[in-house]
């Protein structure tokens, strides 16, 4: 792509033009320390009291306290500090406080941790309590009026940053005013310079923390407004700065800067009116529905900011959603960026009580008030390209061995599943498919125009016999038999097929080779290998499907004399960290034959036109999925990549280990799925299996 859609401003966004020439005019020219009596610093001071007094006029608080800050985190800390200071004073006074620390389930992380902090640290033993949200993600008022009367504080916010849905804050104020008129009330701003109208000094609100990252300013600037008569303790003390509320040289570069920002709010003619922007989210709301069919949108327009969606693909994880945005240039989030790292539903979504496939599977697109309509066109045709390559066949021939059979990889709730197809035949079998993927999987069998002979299992647990079922159902398939998982018995392609060690077995017919059922008492396993004459020797033996056996298990043993050391195992669940493995590589562990490298050789961006140089037979290796591939083709210095995607390794274990001398330089698009493809060919004897650091975002 030639440039990014950035469509994550929630997250953080880009420097306003003017911002980054006043940041730049500030470190060269008026550099002064604002304490300084001097004219270099009374310049300084005199940007200073102009950026506070705008500040001003912006927010609609001509009085009480506005003092910059390091950005929202620290105005939070700042806000619950100074409230539960002024508890403790009161309570010590003999004066009646609350016992609550009121908190809405959806507000920001660091509102909750903030509150638990400070109450422990200064000792002030209140309780913790979530206000519930309603369906659409606004707090309860009903419960609120219940448990204001022992609040102490209460925190909610202007905008939720994940789901963009505006609270009832005046609402929350008749509330607070007829039953918690003791209580101080924060609210989180952060989502509402520039969206929403402020006045707060119309308001009952006590603390109001904004961050300027958010809109068009530079990381680590913030202001704090303090209602006037509010309680307030600084944070920091030291050198006296901001008339003593909050000490430290004042950051004059990121002040200025904000400032711009500030000026061009009050000023208009910069930013999108909230028509305009209503207007851009229904253009990319109408392209989103154009490109996944189903898709659920997490929060309703009318409550939300015009700027925010928030949005569920049925039968599609959010991770997956975001891989196939990221290769087709569109950056988008799964929620909160400073939570985006832990693999956990939405907390926000939950407190919704929105079902678990919306929760675990959303996905929120943000962008600012300085979105222009080219940028919405291109946005809207890149995401009507993803829905395009969405629908890209997984099962599909591949072009790194040019065979018309392959083996699919499903992972979902850490386990792994498979579908080996044929396309000459026509057919294909599923063995153990995840839950929860039914109908995605029957819609790509049934576009790839395959045959389903079998829904196999290999365990007899109800969730996996489940999960079987659900798939036979939406392929409009006869159930199966629960006491063979699913083998088709009576079938004319079945037969009888002579293994290894001279015992015979059913057998079902794929193209120009044999699936073949053992059964062991916790299961079965199936092997895959072309025979000859009615026989199956071990060396013909290509896959085995295992489930989650050890090969010390009865099953195990029973395999081991069936197939031979190259045989490509294929796990029901991560066996060494990797889905699949071969059977020497597994022996090898097994006895301690063999020094595993537990670090995968990584290959820094830097280094990599040096290695691809110095080897010029080295295969350099896209494992990023088959919609991925489509959305953009990886191509670094010079060379474009093969692909292979990580679902795909295991069909191709193989042949990439047959060729051990070649070096294979794996690539994805952050470096986490090209880390598990090289450890795996590493831990199984490949002495040259790299990963790049970083993947395709670095280069």
């Amino acid at each position: 792509m030639s440039h990014d859609i950035y469509l994550d401003a929630n997250a953080t966004s880009p420097v306003l033009p003017a911002a980054a020439s006043a940041a730049l005019e500030t470190m060269q020219a008026c550099f002064g320390n604002p304490s300084s009596s001097h004219a270099t610093g009374l310049r300084a001071k005199a940007t200073l009291d102009s950026v506070r007094a705008r500040a001003r006029r912006v927010l609609g608080a001509p009085g009480g306290r506005v003092l910059f800050t390091s950005g929202a985190t620290e105005g939070i800390q700042t806000a619950v500090l100074s409230a539960l200071c002024a508890v403790r004073e009161r309570r010590a006074a003999g004066e009646k406080v609350g016992e609550l620390l009121v908190y809405g389930a959806t507000e920001h992380k660091a509102v909750s941790e903030s509150l638990a902090h400070w109450n422990r640290l200064l000792g002030t033993g209140l309780t913790l309590c979530a206000l519930p949200v309603d369906g659409a993600g606004r707090h309860r008022l009903d419960l609120l009026r219940e448990l204001a009367p022992r609040a102490a504080m209460v925190c909610t916010m202007a905008a939720n940053n994940e789901t963009g849905v505006i609270s009832d804050l005046e609402g929350i104020a008749a509330v607070l005013a007829a039953c918690a008129p003791q209580a101080c009330w924060m609210v989180d701003c952060v989502q509402a310079l520039g969206k929403l109208p402020l006045n707060l000094a119309s308001t009952r609100i006590d603390y109001a923390p904004f961050s300027g990252h958010k809109l068009y300013a530079p990381k680590g600037i913030g202001m704090l407004y303090v209602r006037e008569g509010a309680p307030y303790t600084p944070l920091m003390i030291g050198g006296g700065q901001e008339a003593g509320q909050r000490s430290g040289t004042e950051n004059m570069v990121g002040i200025a800067a904000l400032g711009a920002v500030l000026a061009a709010l009050e000023e208009g003619g910069t930013f999108r009116s909230h028509a305009e922007m209503a207007a851009m989210r229904e253009r990319m709301a109408a392209a989103l529905r154009e490109a996944f069919p189903g898709i659920v949108f997490n929060a309703p327009f009318d409550m939300a900011l015009p700027t925010t969606l928030n949005f569920a693909v049925p039968d599609m994880a959010s991770k997956e959603l975001l891989d196939l945005f990221d290769a087709a240039g569109v950056r988008v989030s799964a929620g909160s960026a400073c939570s985006a790292a832990k693999a956990a539903p939405s907390y926000v979504l939950e407190a919704m009580g929105l079902p678990a496939w919306r929760t675990a599977g959303a996905v929120r697109l943000s962008f600012g008030p300085l979105a222009t309509d080219d940028f919405i066109d291109e946005a809207c045709a890149r995401i009507r390209r993803c829905g395009q390559v969405a629908r890209h066949p997984a099962l599909a021939p591949s072009t790194l061995s040019g065979e018309q059979r392959g083996l699919l990889q499903l992972s979902g709730e850490g386990r792994h599943g498979w579908i080996l197809f044929d396309m000459d035949a026509g057919s294909c079998v599923a063995i153990d498919p995840p839950a929860g993927m039914a109908a995605r999987l029957a819609a790509q069998i049934q576009n790839s125009g395959l045959r389903m002979l079998a829904v196999l299992g290999t365990h007899a647990e109800p969730a996996a016999a489940d999960a079987c079922a659900g798939l036979r159902t939406a392929l409009d398939l006869k159930p199966a038999d629960a006491e063979t998982l699913g083998w088709p018995g009576d079938r004319r392609d079945a037969g009888m097929v002579t293994l290894a060690d001279g015992s015979t077995a059913p057998a079902l017919t794929i193209g120009d080779e044999v699936l073949v059922r053992l059964t062991h008492e916790d299961g079965a396993i199936y092997l895959l290998g072309r025979a000859q004459e009615g026989r199956l020797d071990a060396a013909a033996v290509r896959l085995a499907f295992i489930g989650g056996i050890a090969m010390a298990d009865g099953g195990g043993q029973m395999l081991a004399r069936l197939i031979d050391g190259a045989t490509v195992l294929c796990h029901g669940v991560d066996v060494d960290g990797a889905p699949c493995s071969t059977a020497e590589g597994m022996r090898r562990v097994a006895q301690k034959m063999a020094q595993v490298t537990e670090q995968v050789r990584q290959l820094q961006p830097a280094r990599l036109d040096d290695f691809l140089r110095t080897h010029a037979d080295a295969l350099l290796v896209d494992v990023r999925e088959a919609g991925e591939l489509a959305a953009g083709v990886a191509r670094l210095h010079g060379r474009e990549a093969q692909a292979l995607p990580l679902s795909r390794l295991a069909e191709h274990l193989g042949q990439l280990l047959a060729a051990p001398q070649r070096p294979l330089v794996f690539v994805c698009r952050s470096g986490n799925r090209s880390a598990r493809a090289a450890l795996c060919l590493q831990r199984l004897g490949h002495p040259q299996a790299w990963s790049l650091v970083g993947g395709l975002a670095l280069c």
